[in-house]
């Protein structure tokens, strides 16, 4: 069952996120994700919003936790975590 990755994202430091981009959407790909949204408009209709939303389709939650903790990955979270407030989540789909 397909699982999703929604991520909410306050960006801090444009400079070293998109070194984070850079690296993170190889990633993605190589862990057979596909961009659903990605920091397109959006519209906050309830609680507070982030700037920044991405949305993520995995085959299933134990691919969406392998790309997470995937040298890869952790290798672009290293320019991510300083420059950005994150809201990390991975739902299993329906």
């Amino acid at each position: 069952m397909a699982a999703y990755a929604i991520v909410r994202i306050d960006v801090h430091d444009t400079v070293q996120y998109a070194k984070y981009a850079a690296l993170a959407g190889p990633a993605v790909e190589q862990y057979g994700g596909e961009f659903l949204a990605r920091g397109g408009a959006c519209e906050h209709l309830e609680g507070s919003g982030r700037g920044r939303n991405v949305i993520i389709r995995f085959a299933d939650m134990a691919t969406a936790k392998t790309f997470y903790d995937s040298a890869e990955y952790q290798d672009a979270l290293k320019y991510a975590l300083p420059a950005a407030t994150r809201d990390y989540t991975i739902v299993e789909g329906v």
